[in-house]
């Protein structure tokens, strides 16, 4: 039998577990991880539909998209990459007032490309920093989401085996899901400050946190607290078990 101190644990813990998994998924689906804002006028006239058709059918190249998002008040994510432009009329293909959000994909093999010390120039020597880092940022989340969806299974089977032995091990895969969380976050920060440093955005153009980063990042306390109730259910459950036997025993 099961203490209402350790059930109320196992509860709150999985709350948390869940609201974590829902962040960071939502983290890693959207695209509002860093977003830049250009001056007014600069995503006006035809420049800007020839910056939008290379952004959207162009070759893929860093340099190239990184100074459209300069420009064209881009978004940045772990998958996607966006650009703020001039709608077009569905009937006159003239440009609409509006504005409209392009959003492009990344692949899977674009994400395992690697990154040159000079942007742009594919003769330039790797960068295996950036590299790594960049693969990182994308691969870190997968394996937390992972990390979490096993503790789940783990969990599920402690439940039907009527054992809180496994707790232990649910409170593991919660500390290390966090501690890939964190590192996603701060992968893609080093890996963005480094670009900055080869690729500077133009006169006028900020930068700054979008949302979506920040959910990644409330995922990782919400990882940690969970964890901790793990732990500590199952440490102060061994615990009792272990005085409750011995003074049967006594």
């Amino acid at each position: 039998m099961v203490d209402n101190r350790y059930a109320t644990a196992l509860v709150i813990g999985s709350v948390l577990s869940l609201m974590a998994t829902v962040y960071l998924s939502v983290a890693v689906g959207t695209q509002q991880w860093y977003q830049y804002n250009s001056p007014p006028g600069k995503h006006e006239g035809s420049n800007a539909s020839e910056l939008r058709e290379e952004f959207v059918n162009g070759e893929f190249d860093e340099k190239t998209y990184s100074d459209t998002m300069f420009r064209l008040n881009g978004t940045l994510g772990l998958w996607w990459r966006c650009i703020l432009v001039p709608g077009q009329s569905h009937w006159f293909k003239e440009p609409d007032p509006k504005m409209e959000t392009q959003c492009v994909s990344f692949t899977l093999p674009q994400q395992f490309i690697p990154k040159f010390k000079y942007p742009g120039n594919h003769n330039s020597e790797e960068d295996l920093l950036r590299t790594y880092l960049w693969r990182c940022q994308f691969l870190l989340p997968l394996v937390s989401l992972a990390l979490v969806f096993l503790s789940g299974l783990v969990g599920v089977c402690a439940c039907l085996c009527r054992s809180f032995t496994p707790t232990f091990g649910v409170g593991v895969l919660h500390l290390l899901a966090g501690l890939c969380s964190l590192g996603s976050v701060c992968c893609f920060l080093a890996g963005l400050d480094l670009l900055h440093q080869y690729t500077t955005p133009p006169e006028g153009v900020e930068g700054s946190l979008g949302w979506s980063l920040y959910l990644a990042l409330i995922s990782f306390p919400l990882q940690m607290m969970a964890a901790a109730l793990f732990l500590w259910a199952a440490r102060s459950h061994r615990k009792n078990y272990t005085r409750m036997s011995a003074y049967r025993v006594a």
